[in-house]
């Protein structure tokens, strides 16, 4: 699995619409609104390089709103404890 992070710039007024929409876009699975230079982020994950480059250039990208984006590959995960179980609150 290939987890990615795509950030991104919206244009005003527009964030909240666009993270509910971008929930909606296969191989999405969490966004954040985020301080600093971007408005969002969005982690992806997908099986294979190729998905990646268009789901990013031809889906997401392309959506209403974007002024920008920019996207990091992870290599590696660390974690002091299992990643799914992070918003695990029990049962």
């Amino acid at each position: 699995m290939i987890t990615a992070f795509v950030m991104f710039t919206i244009q005003p007024g527009q964030v909240k619409q666009f993270a509910e929409r971008l929930l909606d876009v296969d191989g999405v699975s969490e966004v954040y609104s985020v301080s600093g230079p971007f408005d969002l982020v969005a982690v992806v994950r997908v099986k294979h390089h190729e998905e990646l480059a268009d789901l990013v250039t031809q889906h997401i990208a392309q959506l209403d709103g974007v002024i920008r984006t920019e996207t990091l590959i992870a290599f590696r995960a660390y974690s002091k404890r299992d990643p799914g179980l992070t918003w695990d609150v029990g049962g």
